[in-house]
């Protein structure tokens, strides 16, 4: 099972697929990856020599932030939003859509599931 960027890409996909699994690498840009290393983006991830995978790892450490650092750099944005108290901040403190949806109804993934009444009857 190849490693690379610290995560185990699975064998059986092919290797534009099995990029994804890494935390920062979507679509595009594992194609673009592959293309700039000239491998073959069909190839299976079991089918990769070691020069190939270090090929793929020395391009993605050189060109893009990804897994842990990245993580780390958007949990330091939304921190610093909070600090600074600004409207996108508050939104994050708050558990609340920060992008501007509405809220009187959806907006449940960012509320969580609705509280549950029963048992609160009115006299």
């Amino acid at each position: 099972m190849p490693r690379i960027s610290g995560v185990n890409i699975p064998e059986n996909k092919q290797l534009w697929i099995a990029l994804r699994y890494i935390y920062g690498i979507g679509k595009t840009r594992a194609k673009e990856i592959l293309k700039a290393c000239n491998i073959d983006p069909y190839k299976k991830a079991k089918d990769l020599t070691p020069e190939e995978v270090s090929k793929i790892q020395q391009f993605i450490d050189n060109n893009y932030v990804v897994e842990g650092d990245l993580r780390r750099e958007i949990n330091q944005n939304i921190r610093r939003l909070i600090e600074i108290r600004c409207y996108r901040g508050i939104r994050h403190q708050k558990g609340l859509p920060v992008r501007g949806q509405r809220t009187r109804t959806n907006a449940r993934t960012r509320k969580g599931p609705r509280p549950n009444r029963i048992g609160t009857k009115k006299k």
